[in-house]
């Protein structure tokens, strides 16, 4: 039987078991929702309402019993000038404990301990949230983000100091301009005069290549006889070779016999 049994003792030394639970709940209320052992969980949410319970009556001695508490000064402004408001109205049940799974290894309950807010207060929070993710559009450069800074600037100053911001934000922006059709107009006149001494340069080129040519007459192409070559339809002359048949050349061996 568990009579006159206070609280658990999560296996720990006095000492350890109290630095242990100032730390779950210093981290609590800086973050709102911690997660635990169920055990750890219900030891801290006795601590965590009880500094709530303090931080209500809002005097010197209840900041001196948070304080000896909670290890952060930033946490215990917070505790006394956003948490403790929130519960004005509430008597008790700051905090509840959720189920969540079982750790692997020991297989120990775990669970969340978080702080119980109305569903105003998540709204709100969901929306921080989404405002802090969202990026900041970053400025824009070049002729129209000078414009939006001329506009700003006259509607800061006045009609009188507008007018100069104005000009001088339109000033460059001409000068640009002009710099560049200058430009573009320089190099397509540089163009057109290559392209037109190149053109005249080809055509002379052209004109000398020609006259330096000159056809030669074409030689007189020798007899068929003397090339040796007969006619399609002519008769082939005999041989003075006995036979009757072609003149055969000797052979080395034959002459040198002779």
């Amino acid at each position: 039987m568990r009579h006159r049994v206070d609280h658990r003792k999560l296996s720990r030394t006095a000492s350890h078991r109290k630095a242990l639970l100032r730390n779950l709940v210093t981290a609590l209320f800086l973050h709102e929702r911690i997660e635990t052992t169920v055990a750890k969980a219900k030891e801290a949410r006795r601590l965590a309402e009880r500094l709530i319970t303090y931080a209500k009556r809002n005097n010197l001695h209840s900041r001196r019993l948070v304080a000896a508490v909670v290890n952060d000064r930033a946490v215990v402004k917070k505790i006394f000038d956003v948490v403790a408001p929130l519960y004005a109205t509430r008597a008790g049940g700051y905090t509840r404990i959720l189920r969540t799974r079982r750790r692997l290894g020991d297989a120990g309950e775990m669970g969340i301990l978080e702080l119980v807010k109305s569903k105003e207060q998540r709204e709100a929070e969901r929306r921080r949230h989404a405002e802090a993710k969202e990026p900041a559009k970053p400025e824009k450069k070049g002729l129209f983000g000078r414009r939006k800074k001329a506009e700003k600037t006259e509607t800061a100053a006045g009609d009188g100091t507008a007018q100069t911001a104005v000009a001088a934000a339109e000033e460059p922006a001409a000068a640009k301009t002009t710099k560049k059709t200058t430009k573009k107009t320089a190099t397509k006149t540089t163009k057109k005069v290559a392209a037109r001494k190149t053109g005249a340069a080809d055509s002379a080129g052209k004109s000398d290549a020609g006259a330096k040519k000159e056809r030669k007459p074409r030689a007189k192409s020798k007899p068929a006889e003397e090339r040796g070559v007969t006619a399609p339809g002519a008769k082939a002359k005999k041989s003075p070779v006995k036979g009757g048949g072609a003149a055969t050349r000797k052979s080395r061996g034959a002459q040198r016999g002779q």
